[in-house]
C-alpha cells in the first residue's frame, strides 16, 4: 500500500467501487451502533444499566442530529466520537458483560480514523477492553496472564487490520479494472480489434470477484474463531474455582486460536479447509461435530447414510462450511441439548441436514445475524438449494442440497 492510502483511514467500505455497496456503508455508520446498543440491552435485561445506556444514545445522536455534516468525517471529530463511545461502551460492560454486543460497533469506528495508525491504536484499545473486561479489566488480566491476553489482542488487531488493508487493497483494484473497462468499451466501438482485449479485462474481473469471495471466506474463518475463544475465556473465568475446568476451557482456546490461524493460511494459499484434507466429507464432518460437542458440552449425533463418494472439492468445502456455520449459530443462539447431523449421498444430489432442539426462532424475521445468508449465498453459487424450518421454542431444522458432482468431474 502506498503512503497516501497509508495515511487515510483503514475503512474496507470506500468509494463507490469498494467491496461494500455505499448503501451498507452508510448502514454500518449511522445504524449498526444503535442496533446493536438495542441489542445488548435487550441481552441484559437490567434495568441499571439503563441510565447509562440513555446517555450512550444521546451520544450516539449527537453525531447524527448535533454535529454538522461538514465536520461528522473530519479527522477530529471522529476521533472524539470514537474515544466518547468505546469509554461509555467499557462503562456499559464493566456493569454487565453481556454488554459486549455494543462495544463491537467500536471496531467499525476504529476503522473510520484517521491517519490509519491511529485507526490500528483504536482497534488495539477496543481489543483490550472488549477481552479484558471480562476477567477484571486491563490491569487485573494483564497482570496475571498477560502472555495469553497480549497474544489474543495482538492477533485480534492484526486480523482486523489486515482484513480491512486487503478489502482496501481489492478495492482500489476493483476501481482500476473497472476504469480500464470503460476505457476498453469506448474503443471497441472505433476497433473491432480490441475485443479480445475486452475479454480478457472481463476475465480479469472474474479472478477479483474470486478474490473477493476468498475475503469473505477469510473474514468468516477469523470470526467464528474468535466467537468461540472468547466463549471459552469467558467460561474459564467462571470457572476459576476448579483448577481442571480452568485449565480445559484455556487449553480449548489455544487450540480454537491455532485451527483458527492454520485455517486462514489455507484459505489464502487456496487450500482445501484442514479437516478435508486427510480425510473423506463423513469423516470431516464427524470429527467438527465432534469436537463442536466437546467445546459447547452439547451432545451432537451424526449419521451418514447411502453410498460415500467422494465429491468435488467445492462441493464438500461448501458442507463443510455450512456445518461449522450451523453448529456455531447452535451454539450463539439455540440453547439446545441435542443436535442431530446427517449427511445423505443420493443418486443426483447430496445433502446435509442439522437440526437442534434448541429456542427456534421466526424465519421471516431472522435478520441477518443468524449466519444463514452466507450459508444461501454458498448454496446458491453452487447451483444448490437451502431449506429453513423452525419456530419459536420448537427448535430449528437447516437442509442444504448440492448437486452430486463426482471428485473427477
Amino acid at each position: 500500500m502506498n503512503r497516501r492510502a497509508w495515511s487515510s483511514s483503514l475503512d474496507f467500505a470506500v468509494g463507490p467501487g469498494g467491496p461494500l455497496p455505499e448503501q451498507w456503508n452508510r448502514w454500518v455508520d449511522h445504524r449498526l451502533p444503535y442496533v446493536l446498543l438495542a441489542v445488548a440491552l435487550l441481552l441484559s435485561r437490567r434495568a441499571d444499566v439503563l441510565p447509562l445506556a440513555g446517555v450512550t444514545l444521546a451520544w450516539l445522536l449527537a453525531k447524527d442530529v448535533v454535529v454538522p455534516p461538514r465536520w461528522r468525517s473530519h479527522g477530529i471529530t471522529l476521533a472524539v466520537w470514537f474515544a466518547g463511545t468505546l469509554t461509555l461502551a467499557s462503562m456499559l460492560m464493566y456493569r454487565d458483560t453481556v454488554l459486549l454486543v455494543f462495544m463491537i460497533s467500536c471496531f467499525f469506528s476504529a476503522l473510520k480514523l484517521k491517519p490509519a495508525p491511529l485507526g490500528v491504536l483504536g482497534l488495539a484499545a477496543t481489543s483490550v477492553m472488549i477481552n479484558t473486561i471480562g476477567s477484571g479489566g486491563p490491569g487485573q488480566a494483564l497482570s496475571e496472564d498477560p502472555e495469553l491476553w497480549l497474544t489474543v489482542i495482538a492477533v485480534q488487531t492484526t486480523a482486523i487490520c489486515g482484513g480491512a488493508m486487503m478489502a482496501r487493497t481489492i478495492s482500489e483494484q476493483n476501481e482500476a479494472r473497472r476504469a480500464a473497462l470503460a476505457e476498453l468499451e469506448t474503443a471497441l466501438r472505433e476497433n473491432a480489434g480490441l475485443h479480445r482485449q475486452l475479454l480478457a479485462q472481463a476475465r480479469e474481473a472474474g479472478m477479483l470477484e474470486e478474490r473477493q469471495r476468498l475475503s469473505v471466506e477469510i473474514h468468516d474463518t477469523l470470526a467464528q474463531g474468535f466467537t468461540g475463544i472468547i466463549t471459552q475465556l469467558e467460561a474459564a473465568e467462571g470457572a476459576e474455582r476448579d483448577p481442571a475446568e480452568w485449565r480445559r476451557r484455556l487449553a480449548t482456546a489455544t487450540a480454537l486460536a491455532r485451527e483458527n490461524l492454520t485455517e486462514a493460511r489455507r484459505s489464502v494459499h487456496a487450500l482445501r479447509p484442514g479437516p478435508l484434507e486427510e480425510a473423506g466429507l463423513p469423516e470431516a464432518l464427524n470429527a467438527v461435530a465432534g469436537r463442536w460437542a466437546q467445546r459447547s458440552s452439547v451432545a451432537v449425533e451424526f449419521t451418514a447414510t447411502g453410498t460415500p463418494r467422494p465429491m468435488h472439492p467445492e462441493i464438500e468445502a461448501t458442507l463443510l462450511r455450512i456445518t461449522q456455520e450451523a453448529l456455531s449459530n447452535v451454539a450463539r443462539h439455540a440453547r439446545a441439548r441435542r443436535v442431530g447431523l446427517t449427511l445423505s449421498y443420493m443418486e443426483d444430489l447430496v445433502t446435509l441436514d442439522v437440526r437442534d432442539d434448541g429456542s427456534g426462532f421466526d424465519p421471516a424475521r431472522r435478520g441477518d445475524g443468524f449466519g444463514l445468508t452466507g450459508m444461501l449465498h454458498r448454496v446458491q453459487r453452487l447451483a444448490g438449494t437451502l431449506a429453513i424450518e423452525s419456530e419459536p421454542g420448537a427448535g430449528t431444522a437447516i437442509s442444504a442440497s448440492l448437486p452430486a458432482i463426482g471428485a473427477a468431474t
